[in-house]
């Protein structure tokens, strides 16, 4: 069986870029709940009496609900149908964040001293809720089943190869095979950085604070390989990219701070 049983596109929200999703993404939200639960059994959760925990928590709802007033505004709530959003912080050093399907979002205690404040972690948190309304995963799972699968539909994978289909589906998320996975990838990082910095503009976090954010990665974050090699845009051409974001990005902020 083919995977290509279901086949859409559709115009993401704000860029406007064409992208084609070959999974159900009812299927893609359900797997994300079992493997963001069993994650959470297995990390060090930060109690809700945890001021990090709670700014995790109120940033969270800040921009997930100017994310659905963005939508509502335009039409496009289809684009988080079946999402119940989820922020946890986890105690852990690594400078990371995350963001499945369906709005489950975690925030690693180390990028904390990177985000030095709520404005700052507002980058990060607005930049992951965006994988999830533009449904990035999506579209890596699918190119993955293709590349690696032959091509079998999710359904059967799951049911004969579960362990190799949760390895996939956590791939899905910046691991690559080869330059054309790794400029597939850059392309959805550069578009949640973009869809990220307006939907936290709207929640009112300032934009001017995302190349910041990215300049203390860059000076703190070690060596880079370089950028054809990398799943992710240098820190210097995010910078320059949300820089020439900057007007659009200020009038949603201008606008948000004035209610």
């Amino acid at each position: 069986m083919m995977v290509g049983i279901f086949i859409a596109c559709a115009k993401i929200p704000i860029t406007g870029r064409r992208a084609v999703k070959l999974l159900p993404e009812s299927q893609m939200i359900g797997m994300s709940i079992t493997a963001y639960d069993d994650f959470l059994k297995q990390a060090q959760v930060m109690p809700d009496s945890d001021p990090r925990a709670q700014m995790v928590k109120r940033l969270g709802n800040n921009i997930q609900a100017a994310c659905e007033s963005y939508l509502a505004l335009k039409g496009q709530m289809k684009w988080i149908e079946g999402f119940v959003w989820e922020f946890n912080l986890v105690d852990d050093p690594t400078v990371n964040a995350w963001c499945m399907p369906g709005g489950k979002v975690v925030v690693y205690t180390g990028i904390l001293d990177v985000a030095q404040d709520e404005a700052g972690l507002a980058v990060v948190m607005g930049h992951e809720v965006a994988h999830a309304v533009a449904r990035h995963g999506n579209e890596r799972m699918s190119n993955q089943l293709v590349i690696q699968a032959g091509g079998v539909a999710l359904a059967v994978l799951m049911s004969e190869r579960p362990a190799e289909t949760q390895e996939m589906f956590m791939n899905a998320y910046g691991i690559g095979s080869g330059l054309g996975a790794l400029k597939f990838s850059r392309q959805h990082e550069s578009e949640a950085d973009h869809m990220g910095l307006i939907f936290s503009s709207m929640a009112g976090y300032d934009p001017r604070k995302a190349p910041k954010f990215w300049e203390r990665m860059s000076a703190g974050g070690g060596q880079q390989p370089p950028e054809f090699l990398s799943t992710h845009p240098s820190h210097e051409t995010r910078v320059q990219d949300l820089n020439a974001l900057m007007e659009d990005a200020l009038v949603y902020y201008n606008a948000s701070v004035k209610h």
